[in-house]
C-alpha cells in the first residue's frame, strides 16, 4: 500500500480525467460514510429496539454550486480550490424524528476509529440569523485504492424532520432571490423557525411521555 495523504494534498490536473478521479473519490466517501452511519442505525435498533433515523440522503456537489461557491470566495475556479475550500462537496444528511437523536448519532459517529472530525458546528444550540438549525461534522474517510489511501472530505448534515422542512423552504428561497430574499419573507422564515423549534420540543416532550406509558403499561401487567 502507498503512503497515506490527504486529499487537499492531491494535486491534480484540470482535465477530464483529473475530475472524474476526485468524483470518483467523493463518490466512494459517500458510499462509506453512508453504510456506517445505517449499520449504526440497525446497531440502535437491535439494543434499543428503536430507529433514530427518519432517513439518510447523500449527494455530491454539482459543478455549477462550486463554482458559484469559490467565486463568493473569491477563489479561482480550480480543482484544487475545490478540494481545499469546499468542504460539503460530499454531503450526508442524517433526518431524524427528535433532536435528543441528534446528539446521539453525533457522538456514535465521532467514536468511529477510521472517521476523522476535522470540525463542528451547532447550529441547533448556535442558529444562523437566518433562523438555519442543523448539527454539522465535517470528516474525512480514508479511501482505499488499489496502490494508496486518501482521506477524503465528507459533511454530515444531522437534522429533524421539522428542520429538515425549513432548510428546504430556504434553500429554494435563498436561489429564487439569489440570497436578497425581501425583509418581510426573511423575517418569517425567522419566526418559522422558532416555531419549529417549539414544535421539535413538543415532540420530544410528547415522546417521553409515550415512553413513560409504555412503561407503567409493562409494569403493571407483570405485577398482575
Amino acid at each position: 500500500m502507498g503512503k497515506d495523504f490527504a486529499l487537499g494534498d492531491f494535486r491534480l490536473g484540470e482535465g477530464v480525467d483529473s475530475w472524474n478521479t476526485i468524483t470518483f473519490l467523493y463518490k466512494s466517501a459517500l458510499k462509506e460514510v453512508q453504510t456506517k452511519v445505517e449499520i449504526l442505525n440497525d446497531e440502535f435498533q437491535q439494543v434499543h429496539q428503536y430507529n433514530p433515523i427518519e432517513y439518510i440522503k447523500a449527494r455530491l456537489k454539482a459543478p455549477e454550486s462550486i463554482v458559484k461557491k469559490l467565486r463568493r470566495r473569491g477563489y479561482e475556479s480550480s480543482i484544487d480550490n475545490m478540494i481545499n475550500y469546499v468542504n460539503d462537496m460530499a454531503g450526508i444528511r442524517i433526518v431524524c424524528s427528535f433532536t435528543s437523536d441528534i446528539y446521539k448519532l453525533a457522538e456514535m459517529i465521532g467514536r468511529q476509529n477510521d472517521l476523522t472530525v476535522i470540525s463542528v458546528k451547532d447550529y441547533i444550540k448556535h442558529p444562523k440569523d437566518s433562523g438555519y438549525k442543523s448539527y454539522h461534522m465535517l470528516v474525512t474517510v480514508p479511501i482505499f485504492l488499489s496502490d494508496r489511501t486518501i482521506d477524503t472530505k465528507v459533511e454530515i448534515q444531522i437534522r429533524t424532520m421539522a428542520m429538515d422542512f425549513w432548510a428546504s423552504l430556504e434553500h429554494k428561497i435563498y436561489y429564487k432571490f439569489e440570497g436578497n430574499a425581501p425583509e418581510y419573507i426573511s423575517r418569517d422564515l425567522r419566526e418559522c423557525s422558532g416555531i419549529v423549534s417549539m414544535l421539535d420540543a413538543k415532540m420530544l416532550q410528547l415522546n417521553e411521555a409515550i415512553v413513560e406509558a409504555g412503561a407503567a403499561q409493562e409494569e403493571d401487567k407483570s405485577a398482575v
